[in-house]
């Protein structure tokens, strides 16, 4: 999607502090962190949500990212101290970039709830 920024990103033709990526992934650090570890994790195609990740190949990607999501944790050395992974849906929810991306959170105690 050419308007998209994740997708930009995706593609190489926005820079960004890429922490891993894999044929269908990537992680990038997020340019206004809320944790001293935040990392966005999108999938390469464009989806514009999690609500739009439907069917088979929709449930195949979210546990994809799911996973790869965590092997990014564990490359940061979060899993002792543990992480959090966020995904917003809409603009209530938070959502400013419509691409499906899970924000990775660590390094501090996280407070509950959330926002």
């Amino acid at each position: 999607m050419p308007d998209c920024i994740f997708c930009r990103i995706a593609a190489g033709e926005i820079p960004a502090t890429v922490v891993r990526r894999s044929g269908d992934a990537m992680a990038f650090r997020d340019l206004d962190p809320r944790a001293p570890t935040h990392v966005l994790v999108i999938p390469t195609a464009h989806v514009a949500a999690v609500r739009d990740a439907t069917g088979s190949d929709g449930e195949s990607l979210l546990g994809r990212l799911l996973q790869f999501a965590a092997e990014v944790a564990t490359d940061l050395g979060l899993d002792a101290g543990g992480y959090r992974l966020v995904t917003n849906t809409g603009p209530d929810a938070g959502q400013s970039v419509a691409h499906l991306h899970l924000h990775l959170l660590g390094g501090r105690r996280m407070s509950w709830p959330p926002g």
